[in-house]
């Protein structure tokens, strides 16, 4: 069978209960023992095959019960309603870890639960060089990014992961946020860590360079 080609490549936001500094990167163990938050992509260029998805807004609500490579995850997908049946297809076949790619596959396989996708109209607003961001999915979750601050002095405090065989991304703009998810998938984090990126997600993996 054939391999179908897709793209996504767009501002990627992941907060999650951890302090900021994410401990899966450094193959530690999750803060508070659970790892569960969200992530989103707003799509400034991409297609599935024939399926233009430039503009795809999407996003998932998630929870470990410990590290992420230990397995039995629960996730959430969350589809924008503003995106056409044929897109919304397409997020989820990418995002399930259907059609390869490297990371979404490999998310998938440490997933023992995917509830039932949700639809609605997802605001995503990201600024990496004010390291803002902002997410929200009525009734489902609101997320709202900030520099983390210099405690001595107020001023941002600039901290960035640089991942050369990263999967995900090679670079992450290191960030907290308050992050609040609601229904199936609930956590309430005042401060928790946040990684900002620009990604571009491939059939052959995440594109680097």
């Amino acid at each position: 069978m054939a391999t179908v080609r897709w793209r996504l490549k767009g501002k990627y936001i992941k907060s999650c209960n951890c302090d900021p500094g994410c401990p899966c990167e450094f193959w530690a163990r999750p803060t508070h023992t659970t790892c569960e938050g969200m992530l989103a992509m707003h799509v400034d260029e991409g297609n599935y095959d024939q399926t233009g998805l430039k503009g795809v807004r999407w996003a998932v609500q998630y929870h470990w019960p410990g590290p992420l490579h230990e397995g039995h995850g629960t996730v959430l997908p969350i589809l924008d309603e503003r995106s056409s049946p044929a897109q919304r297809n397409a997020i989820l076949t990418i995002v399930g870890g259907q059609a390869g790619g490297g990371w979404f596959a490999l998310v998938a396989s440490l997933v023992s639960r995917v509830l039932e996708p949700r639809v609605g109209r997802i605001e995503f607003r990201l600024d990496l060089k004010k390291r803002t961001g902002r997410v929200v999915v009525p009734g489902l979750l609101e997320t709202t990014v900030e520099p983390i601050r210099n405690l001595a002095t107020g001023d941002v405090h600039v901290v960035d992961t640089v991942l050369p065989k990263g999967m995900e991304y090679t670079r992450g703009i290191v960030c907290q946020a308050a992050n609040r998810g609601v229904g199936p998938i609930a956590y309430d984090i005042a401060r928790g860590h946040t990684s900002l990126a620009y990604v571009e997600q491939t059939h052959a993996g995440l594109k680097k360079g």
